[in-house]
């Protein structure tokens, strides 16, 4: 496998099968992979609660009670 085929690789590490066990990347990539995974939980919590009623903070503070 050559790096070249993988986006933001570096560096493949290989076991001696050529099974890819681990990618170097550079670590500005790095943060923007993570960014991205950030963004898609935040979408997904998101529209998981699209529909719900929005509480005001004394709302929301008494809700966190009844746990």
């Amino acid at each position: 496998m050559q790096a070249d085929k993988y986006p933001f690789a570096q560096e493949l590490i290989t076991d001696i099968e050529g099974n890819i066990k681990k990618v170097v990347i550079n670590f500005p990539d790095y943060l923007r992979l993570l960014e991205a995974i950030e963004d898609e939980g935040l979408i997904l919590a998101m529209k998981k609660v699209e529909n719900e009623t929005p509480l005001n903070l004394d709302e929301a503070l008494a809700e966190l009670e009844k746990e």
